[in-house]
């Protein structure tokens, strides 16, 4: 099941991802339009969609979808959770939990974006695989980890890496939430649509150059596990996002190093699920 916000409107994407069925609409007012709602009632939603008798839908454009989770109360971002990427940024594996900031959700956009470049900054790439949590979870057992995740989206962890990392400690979650720099979708993909949604291939191109491509099965922390051990220390609640971490690659580990520019499309895209494809400005 491939769950959208298209033009602000919650809607069920056919197989072929062609046709968008309006939620409201066909189930007759039960769940609301709001995309971001539907994650409080999670279950009884993917009962009634499981069997319901849906309309054929309506085509729409890649411009008219927005971020599937467009108000997250709580986005967890995950740092160093390849063992390439930390070794090219210069750190340690981590042991435990690595790293978790956030980006704040002003920085949420959807798919299809014009990306608006800081002046002066060293603005970066990271694509990443975004868990989305389905049901509250609180000190969750790993092997029950799936069980709380809604589905899984595309990610971009876009990056300034002077004010990530400037100042006596580094302000990694301001130096990701300039406005656009959480651009997510196409669309959220539930589980049972993977073979394996512990092994899926990610890849970022920039002007049609890779610049990453990686597996999720490198994950030092997996998906199931980072709910465990993010729902010890704190609740995760209907409709949060986890950024996942990234592969190796990114510009600030080149030699030498690589910033986005003006004019450059940035495509992220994660198998079984689709791609977002921003457009840099600045």
């Amino acid at each position: 099941m491939r769950i959208a916000n298209v033009s602000g409107r919650l809607a069920l994407i056919t197989a072929d991802g062609t046709r968008a069925v309006d939620v409201e609409r066909a189930s007759d007012g039960r769940f609301a339009a709001d995309p971001q709602a539907v994650y409080e009632h999670w279950d009884a939603f993917r009962e009634w969609a499981a069997g319901a008798e849906l309309p054929e839908g309506e085509p729409f454009d890649a411009a008219d979808l927005g971020a599937p989770v467009p108000a997250a109360r709580q986005i967890f971002a995950i740092g160093l959770n390849y063992r390439a990427h930390a070794d090219e940024s210069g750190f340690d594996a981590p042991e435990g939990l690595p790293p978790v900031f956030t980006k704040f959700a002003t920085a949420i956009t959807g798919p299809v974006t014009t990306l608006e470049l800081p002046e002066g900054g060293h603005n970066d790439w990271e694509v990443e695989l975004v868990a989305v949590i389905g049901k509250r979870a609180r000190e969750v057992a790993e092997a029950d980890g799936w069980d709380y995740v809604a589905g899984l989206t595309v990610g971009q962890d876009v990056s300034e890496r002077i004010g990530q990392l400037a100042g006596p400690a580094p302000q990694f979650s301001l130096g990701k939430s300039h406005p656009g720099f959480a651009p997510t979708g196409p669309w959220v993909v539930t589980t049972d649509e993977f073979d394996n949604p512990d092994d899926l291939e990610l890849r970022c191109t920039v002007n049609g150059e890779e610049m990453q491509k990686g597996r999720t099965r490198d994950l030092i922390v997996s998906v199931p596990a980072l709910v465990a051990r993010l729902s010890q220390v704190l609740p995760l609640l209907p409709g949060d996002i986890i950024f996942t971490g990234t592969p190796s690659g990114v510009g600030m580990g080149r030699k030498p190093q690589r910033w986005l520019a003006d004019g450059d499309l940035l495509v992220s895209t994660i198998e079984g699920i689709g791609e977002l494809r921003q457009t840099c400005r600045g």
